[in-house]
């Protein structure tokens, strides 16, 4: 029996499809600008700034290969935290050789905070008690903006375009059907109405302070996290999915992300943590590896010769 979906809102598909006839009205109008200190002898780096909508606009690296394309490309959606980076702290810099690589900068952090300067904590109750001025909905709409970006870009392999990150990987995948994989770490969005009075984590636990100090807007709340559920998008997701979940017994354990792997179907794959960075990291590239048809993972080098626990 599939999973009740008594919890999505009758409109979930109308609320994100009104975003991104928004958005279609915003010129992207990019400026793209060359980043040597960050380039090298096998990539070149650049700055780029984009219009989401509002309009706001926002912040990305790039980096192409120096090599003929086209190229796989792997577009980074951003942690809960303030912080942009070329590439994820820890991942090898080799990654650019092979790969167009994106990092998005949305609204409210580094490079992207003005008019808009986002504190953490307090970015995820940000206009938390209405669905379309709860910030979210703008940081989707940004995620969406720089991968139309990037799949514009013509050193981009378009069949072999991989997003990302923690939720807002799934949900972009979701709403930009030119994602063709996605690797996703669920830790914002995955049914919170039964996550919340379980758990006292950052960055969740900023929804429970805010509803010990403003009670009566609980039905609210949940209202506007309701048609951020990653259950509702697993349906839409066409691109072949990777979920990395926590360990059983977690709230982002196997048990508690079955419903969205059902929604997923067959291009949908759930692995259980191993609470390594090095473990989990070298699944994830042998995954996109043979995914992608590509000849080896690529590792950072301290990776390369260690010996899996």
């Amino acid at each position: 029996m599939p999973p009740s979906t008594s919890d999505k809102p009758a409109d979930f598909d109308r609320y994100w499809q009104t975003l991104l006839d928004e958005l279609s009205h915003v010129p992207v109008a990019p400026e793209v600008v060359e980043l040597p200190a960050r380039s090298t002898d096998f990539a070149t780096a650049y700055t780029v700034r984009l219009t989401s909508s509002g309009p706001y606009r926002l912040f990305a690296y790039l980096s192409i290969p120096q090599k003929a394309g086209p190229h796989p490309a792997r577009y980074y959606l951003p942690r809960y935290g303030s912080v942009v980076e070329l590439l994820p702290q820890g991942a090898s810099n080799d990654l650019r050789r092979e790969y167009v690589t994106c990092s998005i900068g949305v609204r409210g952090q580094r490079e992207t905070n003005q008019p808009y300067a986002a504190s953490f904590p307090g970015l995820l109750t940000e206009g938390i008690d209405d669905p379309v001025g709860y910030v979210y909905r703008g940081i989707v709409a940004d995620c969406c903006r720089g991968l139309e970006y990037l799949v514009g870009r013509p050193e981009v392999d378009r069949t072999k375009l991989v997003a990302m990150g923690n939720d807002l990987a799934l949900i972009t995948a979701a709403l930009c059907p030119q994602v063709t994989h996605v690797v996703c770490t669920p830790e914002l969005f995955n049914d919170t109405k039964t996550v919340l009075p379980q758990t006292s984590a950052y960055p969740l636990v900023e929804i429970n302070d805010y509803l010990r100090y403003y009670p009566s807007s609980k039905i609210a709340v949940l209202r506007t996290l309701s048609y951020f559920d990653l259950r509702w998008f697993g349906e839409r997701v066409k691109a072949s999915a990777l979920i990395m979940g926590g360990n059983q017994g977690e709230l982002m354990g196997h048990e508690f992300l079955q419903p969205l792997v059902h929604w997923l179907g067959k291009q949908g794959t759930l692995r259980m943590s191993q609470r390594s960075t090095f473990v989990d990291g070298v699944h994830i590239e042998e995954w996109l590896t043979r995914q992608l048809g590509l000849d080896h993972p690529i590792l950072p080098e301290h990776w390369q010769h260690a010996d899996a626990v």
